[in-house]
């Protein structure tokens, strides 16, 4: 497309899509699906944790917060942030660790929605 002054104008549709709060910019592909379905490693390895130390919890192969901190050499403040996502709702963890559907929150809006009933976490996750 020109324009009356001789200057070339070109257009390139990229998307911008939030990850972890964070803008990225998508190039257009014919496989787009397949980019879609990324998930971010950092909240799937988040997620395993946080239901690995809820499985201590349960079987009694750990008996408190503290124990867990200590064994991981992180703060008891941590572990139970980070305990809270074992408890999101399952429509909510289907769709983050199955469907690897990205979400633009980050983990630690993700613990805080934890917090709410199901019902409103779906929501609140992929709105």
């Amino acid at each position: 497309m020109t324009n009356p002054d001789n200057t070339i104008r070109v257009v390139i549709p990229l998307t911008i899509r939030k990850r972890n709060g964070r803008p990225r910019i998508v190039a257009p592909s014919e496989n787009e699906s397949a980019a879609d379905r990324v998930q971010d490693a950092r909240l799937l390895r988040a997620l395993a944790r946080a239901w690995s130390w809820r499985r201590q919890l349960e079987s009694g192969a750990a008996t408190t917060i503290h124990d867990i901190a200590a064994a991981q050499n992180v703060t008891d403040r941590f572990i139970g942030r980070m305990i809270r996502l074992a408890y999101l709702s399952p429509d909510v963890l289907e769709e983050l660790v199955i469907a690897r559907r990205p979400s633009s929150i980050t983990i630690n809006d993700l613990t805080g929605i934890a917090e709410l009933p199901w019902a409103e976490q779906k929501t609140r996750v992929f709105a």
